[in-house]
């Protein structure tokens, strides 16, 4: 068992523009795809990654100083370390069972194809630490191995189901032709998306609000352009975090250049994919001509970098920061996680056809509800990092993660599972939300 963690270890620590050209070299193969469009692609997929990483990792490091002025003049000071994502990922590859479970969920994947009960080849390995997580918290509660197990296969099939129902709005959205997302800590929030948006549609004037930047763009020319409503959103927000006009004005400069350089990346990943899509379908057609239509599961990187997407989370950043201080009870700072606020706001997003103001206005709840989330499972998370002999630098305390640690498909999941009586109580409402969800996508698609 340790030589083969240590080997998905390993294989692991490749970045994600090394593993998925491979990948994807691989699956041209598979689907008998010209060598020389599959070496073209694989190389095109990588590329188009590490640029989105690049400008994703710039939106940080310019965005953050921001954050920590905002905290730092509202006066907030709470006793649980907002951490990010990052330690909890590598809480989850320290888990003793996360080989065994990242093996039942690939062959669950290729069972779940066959038998018809999906349309996603899931290739984002990645980001199965998302479902591994859930089954390591449920471990840490139960001592018990199926019960582990079940929990990670279940938030699996449900995310699965997911990106299979918001595939068709995927593409509409941003053109990504075959390709579906089924990263945990975005499409969970596709349903609140979709049910949010439908009541929407009965809420007077709103309603008639169309807020997408393409549509703004046509009906207001320059003014509208993405780069240009990037560009006053960071003046506001360098004015909110104390910044003199040199800082303001490089800061808003910083802004309007990610918005408009990511859709440009995110458009290099989506041609690259076009052949690899097209050759998987013909393949599919001649060989298991009954399974029907099928999707490439990336990870949500693809879509984030839309200018709707990043001006909803760019939007939704402040009010962060000022629910956390007002709110009772909420015991961090969602500072750690805070950027990737993008992740959750790009499904939303797909739900709304690029609606900033539609997706806003859902994603307040959201957030609300991860403080308190994220704020009651502080105490599991550190309890976790201790079973697995996980520390982090410098701290000793209580820690969280505002988003991947709040997300509210795992933290249902761990308390059904854990027998929470509340969970149980909330089971036949999160039914009907998957079931809607399916029934107001299946029209729209």
């Amino acid at each position: 068992m340790d030589i083969i963690k240590e080997l998905v270890m390993y294989i692991l620590g490749f970045k994600p523009y090394v593993m998925l050209p491979v990948i994807i070299l691989l699956l041209a193969m598979v689907f008998r795809i010209k060598p020389s469009t599959g070496i073209k692609s694989a190389f095109t997929i990588g590329i188009g990654f590490i640029g989105i990483f690049v400008i994703f990792d710039y939106f940080v490091a310019i965005i953050n100083p921001v954050i920590q002025n905002l905290i730092s003049r509202a006066g907030l000071q709470l006793d649980v370390l907002d951490v990010g994502w990052p330690p909890l990922a590598a809480i989850t590859w320290s888990f003793a069972l996360a080989p065994l479970l990242l093996v039942i969920l690939m062959l669950l994947n290729v069972v779940l194809l066959i038998t018809k009960l999906t349309k996603t080849v899931n290739i984002d390995i990645w980001n199965y630490w998302h479902f591994i997580f859930t089954g390591a918290l449920v471990y840490n509660i139960s001592n018990n191995i199926y019960l582990s197990v079940f929990s990670s296969i279940t938030t699996f099939i449900i995310t699965i189901k997911l990106a299979d129902w918001s595939a068709p709005l995927v593409h509409k959205f941003s053109d990504l032709k075959g390709v579906s997302l089924p990263t945990l800590s975005a499409v969970a929030y596709f349903p609140f998306g979709v049910l949010g948006n439908k009541l929407i549609d009965h809420i007077p004037f709103v309603n008639k609000i169309n807020a997408n930047p393409e549509k703004i763009k046509e009906k207001m020319g320059l003014i509208g352009e993405p780069m240009i409503i990037g560009f006053v959103l960071g003046i506001l927000l360098g004015i909110g975090a104390g910044y003199d006009i040199r800082k303001i004005t490089e800061f808003a400069f910083g802004i309007s250049a990610v918005i408009y350089i990511l859709p440009k990346m995110t458009n290099i990943v989506g041609t690259s994919l076009i052949p690899i899509s097209e050759g998987m379908k013909d393949f599919i057609k001649k060989h298991f001509s009954k399974t029907g239509q099928t999707y490439i599961g990336l990870d949500v990187a693809v879509i984030v970098g839309l200018p709707s997407v990043v001006v909803t989370a760019i939007l939704l950043i402040p009010i962060s920061l000022v629910l956390a201080f007002i709110l009772p009870g909420v015991r961090f700072i969602p500072l750690g996680d805070l950027v990737n606020l993008i992740g959750i706001a790009s499904l939303i997003c797909v739900a709304t056809k690029g609606n900033v103001v539609r997706a806003f206005l859902i994603g307040i709840p959201i957030i609300i509800i991860h403080l308190y989330v994220a704020s009651n499972m502080a105490y599991l998370y550190t309890r976790l990092a201790g079973a697995v002999n996980y520390s982090i630098a410098d701290y000793g305390g209580v820690f969280t993660s505002f988003l991947d640690g709040g997300n509210l498909l795992r933290v249902w999941t761990v308390k059904i599972f854990s027998g929470n009586s509340y969970a149980f109580f909330l089971l036949p409402i999160v039914l009907v939300m998957l079931y809607l969800t399916r029934k107001l996508t299946h029209k729209q698609s």
